[in-house]
């Protein structure tokens, strides 16, 4: 097995290292439910850098988008709304939050016998295709 770390490193290699550890939960079920708990982990703990910490600020406000504004203009309007930067310990827990939920995510890839990998380029083959169009 290869170390994470090492250079090249594949999503290919990814996979079969999530495979090579599935063991509690190779049901689809167990899965599934894991993919979402860690989903939620996940943007839970994005609020909780809001929350509880404060390292970042949510400051919503409606796009501002007047009339007539082309795709382009509004991809360079568009607001993420944070404010902020996540300070060491937030980024740290997003980061293990989402690894595991892309743990789950490839291992219900690996339970489909679908390829993370290909899916990956099929994606980018769709957005390099639309571009702005596709309206994510």
């Amino acid at each position: 097995m290869k170390k994470l770390a090492s250079y090249g490193f594949t999503a290919d290699d990814f996979q079969l290292l999530v495979s090579d550890t599935l063991f509690r939960n190779k049901s689809i079920i167990d899965a599934l439910t894991k993919f979402q708990q860690t989903n939620a982990s996940v943007c839970n703990n994005i609020a909780k850098a809001a929350t509880s910490c404060g390292c970042i600020k949510i400051n919503t406000s409606k796009q501002d988008y007047s009339k007539g504004t082309t795709l382009f203009e509004m991809a360079a309007l568009s607001k993420t709304h944070i404010e902020g930067k996540l300070c060491e310990k937030c980024a740290e827990n997003i980061e293990r939050e989402m690894g595991t939920n892309l743990f789950y995510l490839t291992s219900l890839c690996s339970i489909l016998d679908l390829n993370l990998y290909d899916i990956m380029l099929k994606e980018s083959k769709r957005i390099e295709t639309l571009g702005y169009y596709s309206l994510r």
